[in-house]
This record gives structure tokens, sequence and C-alpha cells, in this order.
């Protein structure tokens, strides 16, 4: 597991933009083939295999792109005490090379499975899934036959059982230039976007006082030069929505106060919950229990995950990981290496607990 890890690392598939895809994708590929996998596809650059036989899939779900590295020699990696350091090693390698040979454990473990594991490989995580799970749910892909989902996110211990949604937009004022001593020739695109940056102050303090999320002005543009009006101001808006709340409704209320604006949606994904006492979620927590010596403890992520393309075909859908959310996307990110075993330990006993007839 720490070479299949150290051999991901060292594939700088970032993104943004998506560089490397068709290598990383090939690597996983080859390395199934290797390993016994059965019914191997390539789909674009998302890669599915399965162990096991039937109908009913116990789907190991994850993605193996990853932000940009604040160095190239995040791409080189090394172990260093219990730890392997390098760009992805939480956010997921570490969890893919788990869930692959937690998938072999438990084809190996001399019951014969009620059913499959369908191992699912992804990338374009990061940017919401356009070459990844959106592409393979477009194409009635994802999910089928699914009584379940797990994906080694780094949820850092805990599980996640449900998500917030997110709709991030980019909103953008075009004004006019001209030299600031005949600034009245001129329309101000800064100036002309103050009253819509107010109102979404009074909906941020509203949003908020229910605790949810909004946030504005990640990034930001606009002007050139000091001693000219401002012709462009962009800014971006990154609405985070809660499960107990209607998304559709959120993102009309915001879109409301942006009718004078140029609108890009740079992502748009559902929140999604599923509940804990089901059968994939009391065996995920028992094989914790058992494994770690401590209780599963559920929350909720802060952030999108992909359980909602699985939440929403019905599928009890779940996040944990090796990882540690506080390293990933840093610049010293690692994973500690008894975590990927502890997690693959997790996967394999879920899966003998779920798919070995009664």
């Amino acid at each position: 597991m720490v070479d299949l890890t150290s051999r991901l690392i060292a594939i700088a598939s970032e993104n943004p933009p998506g560089n490397r895809y068709p290598e990383v994708a090939e690597l996983l590929r080859r390395g199934l083939g290797r390993l016994g996998f059965d019914d191997i596809q390539s789909v674009g650059d998302c890669v599915l295999g399965f162990v096991g036989k039937g109908d009913r899939t116990l789907y190991f779900h994850g993605h193996y792109d990853v932000v940009p590295a604040q160095s190239e020699t995040q791409f080189e990696p090394y172990v260093k005490g219990a730890n392997l350091f390098g760009r992805g090693a939480s956010d997921m390698k570490g969890g893919l090379a788990a869930m692959i040979y937690a998938a072999l454990a438990a084809r190996d473990l001399g019951g014969k499975l009620d059913g499959r594991i369908g191992i699912v490989l992804v990338p374009d995580e990061e940017t919401a899934g356009p070459r990844g799970s959106r592409h393979l749910a477009e194409r009635g892909l994802l999910g089928e036959a699914g009584i379940g989902m797990l994906t080694p996110e780094p949820t850092s211990g805990a599980v996640w059982s449900a998500n917030r949604g997110a709709f991030t937009i980019r909103a953008t004022a075009r004004g006019k230039s001209a030299h600031v001593g005949r600034q009245e020739e001129g329309v101000n695109a800064f100036e002309r976007s103050i009253p819509a940056l107010q109102s979404l102050l009074a909906l941020k303090r509203e949003v908020e006082s229910r605790g949810s999320i909004l946030m504005m002005g990640g990034h930001v543009e606009g002007g050139k030069v000091f001693n000219a009006v401002p012709d462009l101001f962009s800014f971006t808006i990154d609405r985070r929505t809660n499960p107990e709340e209607n998304h559709e409704l959120e993102k009309e209320r915001l879109m409301s106060l942006l009718s004078d604006f140029e609108v890009e949606v740079l992502q748009d994904g559902r929140s999604s919950s599923v509940p804990q006492e089901g059968p994939v979620g009391a065996a995920l927590a028992r094989s914790i229990e058992i494994i770690t010596g401590k209780p599963a403890r559920f929350e909720m992520c802060p952030g999108l995950l992909e359980t909602r393309f699985y939440a929403e075909r019905g599928i009890p859908a779940f996040a944990y990981g090796p990882g540690l959310l506080t390293v990933s996307h840093g610049p010293n990110e690692f994973v500690p290496i008894d975590r990927i075993v502890e997690c693959a330990a997790v996967y394999a006993l879920t899966a003998a607990r779920v798919l070995t007839p009664a």
C-alpha cells in the first residue's frame, strides 16, 4: 500500500488544470489487472473494476486528482518516521491504496461474498467532477445495483454521513474606462457593484444566523491602474447549503440580487445526508470500533462530497479515510502509514459484514 501510494503521489495529477490524468488512469488500470480484479473498464479517464460475483455491489469510490502543489518537491514522496509525505498522500492517494487492497482482503477472507465490491477511480473531484463522477452518472454507469458506497476522504478519524451543498459563482459588473481627471465620461464598475454587495452582506448575516455559510471575495478582480475608472469588477460568491435547506430556493435568493451582473456558475452540487442506522452505516461503525478500539463518530463534512452522487440514487454513502483534513492541500501534506492499514482493515471488514450471506 505504501508503494502504490508513493507511485501515485509521484504523478502530478494537479487539478486545475487536470494534468496527467491518462497516466494515473493507466497506472491504476494495470494495477487492478495485476491484482486480479474482474471486468476492468476504462471510461474516459475513469477506471472501474470488480471483485466477487452477483448483482449486489458495495462501491469503494475515490478520486486521484489533487490540488496544485506549493512546490514541485511535493511530488517526490518520502517516508519520515511513521508518516508518508507528498501531495495527495492525505487527499486521497493513501485512501485509494487502502480501498484497493481492502477489496482484495475481503475477497480472500474465505467466505463466499453475496455480491461484488466495485472499485471506482475518478478524476476531477476537486472541480466538481465533470470528467469524473458526473461523467459516469450522466452515462448511467455510477452506482449500478449499489447497496452502499464508501469513499476514503481525509476525515481525521470521523465518519462523514452528510455533506453541505455548494453553489459557487463569479459575478461580473461591466463599466467604461476613463482617466480619473475625466471620470464623468466613464462608468465605474466597482461603484455600480456596491448596492448589490450591501444586499449580499445582509443575506450573509441572515444565512449565517441559522448556521449556514455564504462567503464573498474568494477571488476578486477589478481595474487595471489606480488613475483610471475600472471598467470591470468581478468577485466570487461561495454559498454552502446545509442538508435541511432547500438548495434550489437558496440559489434563487442569491441570484435575485445579481440581476445586473454577468454570472458564471463555477460549481453546483446538492447537499446529501444518509442515516447511520442502516446496514452499511452499522457495519462501518462496528468495523471501526473493532479495528481502532474506539466508537465511530458520525459528522457532517464541511464541504462538498462525491457521496452525493450515490445518495441521489438512494444508495447509502459514507466518507471514512486515513488522511487528516488539517494537512490536506497544505505544503507538508502527509498520511500516517498505520492509518492506511487501519482504513484498509475497516473497509475489508465492512464489506465482509455487508456482503457475507446471513
